[in-house]
């Protein structure tokens, strides 16, 4: 189990961190992770989003360093 999955929360997902963007401007000096898609997961890949230059970035990183100096962005669904 993950750290979202313990806590309540799903990681938010590339489309929903866009989405959340426009109602504010989140990560300007940091960044999150985000879903990953399976496929990616499965060769060892991890993504991350932040907001720079009024721009939302998508990046990748090997898994080992998913949780490394990096938060995420949860979605509770009520």
């Amino acid at each position: 189990m993950n750290l979202a999955a313990a806590m309540g929360v799903e990681l938010l997902t590339e489309a929903e961190y866009r989405r959340l963007q426009e109602l504010g401007e989140f990560d300007l000096k940091t960044s999150s992770w985000v879903q990953t898609p399976p496929a990616i997961r499965a060769l060892g890949g991890a993504l991350f989003c932040d907001r720079r230059y009024d721009t939302v970035f998508v990046y990748h990183n090997g898994a080992p360093s998913y949780y490394a100096a990096r938060g995420f962005r949860g979605l509770l669904r009520v």
